[in-house]
């Protein structure tokens, strides 16, 4: 069974259709990219599936559960994980701290008074920080991070919950080239012990076409291309919709 199928989903905001019949799959384990030019529709598919946004139509399996309309709150207890293009922690909090609020909320516990949380999670806290590489900040504030431990951060956050399947919108945006392929390729190590399934965009073509499993393209809110990176490097209609025709993906980082 899929970990993720989407069928025939639509979004339209007044005339407007953002997506458009969109439908794919993600398989246990896989590591899949979504990209597409600015307007395709990938943030507001994005956003179907992790809740924030209901669908005009169609259906979101999460294995074969349909979750499409369901609050962010409770895709995230059945194991959907997720970062942001502008990632952001409790900047008056610790490191450890804001990875301990994530454990709470997963575990239930966010609104119990009267108990000392210092020490709640703190062991499976530090556990997290050490995947990441960022156990010896554990105790810095948060807004002392420079934005690259920050994303670190926020993907052990997003891991706390035990995923299934983990979405990164942008994950790599305002990174330099070094940093970013770093984070990917820290990532896809930690996703691949755990057998989580991501599905990412990502504007890096340098990122999508070295570490993506399988691309799927969007234009204009329907898919014009699904396959691996070659497939898409050599298809005529992803060419163009990126760069006109004649052109490659040949050297393209941004």
């Amino acid at each position: 069974m899929s970990v993720l199928e989407v069928r025939a989903l639509s979004k339209a905001f007044g005339g407007v259709r953002a997506v458009n019949d969109v439908a794919f799959v993600v398989e246990p384990g896989e590591f899949l990219a979504m990209i597409g030019p600015n307007g395709a529709g990938k943030s507001t598919c994005f956003n179907m599936i992790n809740g924030q946004l209901a669908p005009d139509s169609g259906e979101i399996l999460l294995e074969g559960k349909n979750i499409a309309g369901l609050a962010p709150r409770a895709i995230w207890r059945l194991g959907v994980g997720r970062t942001f293009q502008v990632a952001a922690t409790f900047g008056s909090m610790t490191v450890v701290e804001n990875v301990q609020m994530a454990l709470l909320s997963h575990a239930g516990e966010i609104y119990r008074f009267w108990r000392p949380v210092a020490q709640m999670h703190r062991v499976r806290a530090l556990d997290l920080l050490g995947q990441v590489g960022m156990q010896d900040a554990a105790d810095r504030p948060s807004r002392e991070l420079a934005y690259g431990d920050v994303k670190r951060i926020e993907l052990a956050i997003a891991l706390a919950n035990e995923p299934r399947l983990l979405l990164m919108d942008e994950p790599t945006a305002g990174m330099a080239p070094r940093e970013r392929n770093e984070l990917i390729a820290l990532v896809k190590r930690l996703v691949v012990e755990r057998g989580v399934s991501v599905l990412f965009t990502e504007h890096s073509m340098d990122v999508v076409f070295a570490y993506a499993d399988r691309i799927i393209v969007l234009a204009r809110g329907r898919v014009i291309a699904d396959g691996n990176a070659a497939a898409i490097r050599d298809n005529a209609k992803v060419r163009e919709v990126y760069f006109g025709t004649g052109k490659t993906f040949a050297g393209a980082a941004s």
